[in-house]
């Protein structure tokens, strides 16, 4: 007996990115909730070019913000500084800023809802990186950035190792 239609499974925006094939977007995102703590979930990028990181991770976003159209960086964690990206078609606004938090990104929808995603710097090892990506998207995670990042802070866990995160250049 069957209770209802086959489940269909539909891939996000993602897929509609300029993304290498087997390039996997990393990034984990805190559950849909009212919001908790400093950010709202963690993106590990595979370079420190924006222009080339962007697009991958604005499309699946979009499926939680709608139409993005601004997003805001911190100079410093960045080898480029573009002013402009493209999803789906349309002009995102970017804008590098040295009061930014650094290891963050915001990410603002058309109706101003607005995601602070952690970035974990691209040479950090993968384990560190993905005990960051975890602990970063739990529900009520409300460990600042520096909490995050810092191998020696409490996780609240003591099960999960100390993260190491290396030195920016």
């Amino acid at each position: 007996m069957r209770s209802g239609p086959p489940l269909r499974i539909i891939a996000p925006p993602a897929t509609l990115a300029n993304e290498p094939p087997g390039r996997t977007l990393r990034l984990k995102l805190k559950p849909k909730a009212p919001t908790t703590g400093y950010v709202d979930g963690a993106w590990w990028p595979q370079s420190r070019d924006l222009s080339a990181e962007l697009p991958a991770l604005l499309a699946v976003l979009a499926v939680r913000l709608g139409h993005v159209q601004r997003v805001s960086y911190n100079l410093t964690d960045w080898d480029t500084e573009p002013r402009r990206s493209t999803v789906d078609g349309r002009p995102v606004r970017l804008g590098g800023f040295h009061f930014q938090h650094t290891h963050t990104v915001d990410v603002i929808g058309a109706n101003e809802p607005r995601i602070t995603l952690l970035v974990v710097p691209p040479e950090t090892e993968p384990a560190n990186a993905h005990l960051v990506l975890l602990r970063a998207g739990r529900r009520d995670n409300a460990d600042t950035v520096g909490e995050l990042l810092d191998p020696t802070a409490p996780t609240g866990r003591e099960h999960e190792p100390a993260i190491r995160i290396p030195r920016q250049r």
